[in-house]
C-alpha cells in the first residue's frame, strides 16, 4: 500500500479560485489524498486532476452546511480541513466541534479575532515598536469632524474589519469600497457623508508611498518553522490592491523586518500559516505595516510554485503532528494573472482618470513592453495556467466567458 492510500484525506473548503486549487495542487502534488469542496459547481478547483474526490457544499455556514460536512467524513474518512476565506475560518472556528471525524486546521479565535481587526493588529505592532501608519477610527459624526481638522492628509480610507460592515452596507445599498484615497479634509468630510446612515466610519490610514511587500510565515508553537517573501510587481487596481504579477524575493533580504514579523505573529499568539503585509517604499528604505492576513492569500500559487508548502505543512504539521521534508525555497519565479494584467492594462492605457492614487506614476510604455515579455520569461508562472493541470484554466476561461 502506498503513503498516499495510507494518509488521511485533506478536505479543501473554497475552492473557486487560485487560492484554493493552488492548495489542491501542492497537497496532490505531495500525495496527499485531496477531497476539494466548492459552493460553486463551477468552481475551477473541481477540474483539478490532482482532486480524489470533488464535492459541492449547498448550506455554506450553517447547520445544514455542517451536517454536510458531517456526512463527507462519514463517506471519505478522518481528515483534515483546510479553508480558504475568512468568512469560513470564522465559521469553523465557532463549530469545529460540530464537524464530527473531520478536523478543522485553524487559529486561535481570539488570535483570529486581532487579526481581522485592522485596528487591533496596528495597535499590538506599535506596541512592539514596528513602523505602522497613522490611523484613527471615528465613532460618530463629531469624531469623523475633529479628524478632518487635526490629520495628516492624504490618507487611505479602508474598514477594520469589512466583513463585520458588509452586511449593513449593503442593506443601505452602500458600496463596500476596499480602499478609498482622499487628499484633503474636505474630500474626507465628502467621502465620510457617504456612511452617515449607517453610523459606522471606516479607519482613516496615513498614506503611504511604495509597493506591497509580503512576508508569509507558518508559525508553530511560537517559532516561524517556514519563511517567503515577494514583491508585488503590478497590482489590481493599479495604485494598489492584490497582486496581479509579484516576484518572490531572496530570504537573505529583509532579514530585520522578518524577524518584527515574526515577534508579532508570537505576540498576537498565532498558530499556522499568516501573511505579514507591509508597504515598503525603496526610495526611503521605509517599510510600513499595512495589515495581517491569517489565511491563504491571493497570491498563494507563487509560494507552490517556489515548494514554500504551507499547506503541506499545515495538513502534516498542525494534523498529523510532524514536519514534513521539504524543499529548499525557490526565489528566482515570478507569477502572474494573466486576465487581472489585461483589466489592469486597459485601466492604465485607456482610462488612467479612474486611477484614484493621484501620485500614482502612469508609464503605458513600460507597463505593455512588461507584460509582453513576461510570457517569453523561462521563470514565470500562471496562477492558473499548469500545463500539469489544464483543466481548471479551461474552466476558468468558460466561467470568464458565461459558458
Amino acid at each position: 500500500m502506498n503513503d498516499s492510500q495510507i494518509r488521511p484525506p485533506c478536505y479543501v473548503l473554497g475552492i473557486e479560485t487560485q487560492i484554493g486549487l493552488s492548495l489542491v495542487r501542492e497537497l496532490g502534488e505531495a500525495g496527499i489524498p485531496v477531497v476539494g469542496i466548492a459552493v460553486d459547481p463551477d468552481a475551477i478547483g473541481l477540474k483539478s486532476r490532482y482532486l480524489t474526490h470533488g464535492e459541492i457544499l449547498h448550506k455554506p455556514r450553517t447547520d445544514e452546511g455542517l451536517a454536510e460536512l458531517r456526512a463527507l467524513g462519514e463517506r471519505y474518512g478522518a481528515g483534515y480541513l483546510l479553508t480558504v476565506s475568512e468568512a469560513n475560518t470564522a465559521w469553523l472556528i465557532d463549530n469545529h466541534a460540530r464537524l464530527g471525524k473531520i478536523t478543522p486546521l485553524l487559529p486561535s479565535k481570539e488570535a483570529f479575532a486581532i487579526v481581522l481587526d485592522k485596528t487591533r493588529t496596528l495597535e499590538a505592532a506599535a506596541a512592539l515598536g514596528l513602523d505602522v501608519p497613522q490611523s484613527a477610527c471615528p465613532r460618530d459624526w463629531d469624531e469623523v469632524e475633529q479628524l478632518a481638522k487635526g490629520f495628516r492628509f492624504p490618507a487611505v480610507l479602508k474598514w477594520a474589519d469589512p466583513n463585520a460592515v458588509a452586511g449593513a452596507l449593503h442593506a443601505a445599498g452602500i458600496e463596500l469600497i476596499k480602499a478609498e484615497y482622499v487628499y484633503s479634509a474636505d474630500e474626507f468630510l465628502r467621502a465620510a457623508e457617504r456612511y452617515r446612515p449607517v453610523g459606522a466610519w471606516p479607519l482613516v490610514q496615513e498614506y503611504c508611498a511604495g509597493v506591497g511587500l509580503g512576508q508569509f510565515f507558518f508559525m508553530h508553537r511560537g517559532q516561524a518553522v517556514r519563511r517567503f517573501q515577494h514583491l508585488r510587481i503590478a497590482e489590481w487596481p493599479p495604485e494598489g490592491g492584490f497582486s496581479s504579477v509579484c516576484d518572490a524575493v531572496p530570504l537573505d533580504q529583509f532579514r530585520d523586518l522578518q524577524e518584527q514579523s515574526i515577534r508579532l505573529l508570537q505576540h498576537i499568539g498565532w498558530d499556522g500559516v499568516a501573511m505579514v503585509e507591509y508597504r515598503y517604499d525603496p526610495a526611503s528604505g521605509r517599510a510600513v505595516l499595512m495589515e495581517v492576513n491569517g489565511r491563504f492569500w491571493g497570491s498563494f500559487p507563487l509560494a507552490m510554485y517556489c515548494g514554500a508548502g504551507f499547506g503541506v505543512l499545515a495538513y502534516s504539521l498542525q494534523g498529523e503532528g510532524r514536519m514534513p521534508a521539504l524543499p529548499p525555497v525557490r526565489e528566482n519565479l515570478r507569477c502572474r494573472m494573466v486576465a487581472t494584467e489585461l483589466k489592469r492594462l486597459r485601466r492604465i492605457l485607456l482610462e488612467p482618470g479612474k486611477i484614484r492614487d493621484r501620485t500614482f506614476q502612469v508609464r503605458p510604455v513600460h507597463e505593455t513592453v512588461r507584460f509582453m515579455m513576461d510570457f517569453l520569461r523561462p521563470s514565470v508562472r500562471y496562477y492558473v495556467w499548469s500545463l500539469k493541470d489544464i483543466k481548471p484554466f479551461i474552466r476558468d476561461v468558460r466561467n470568464a466567458l458565461g459558458m
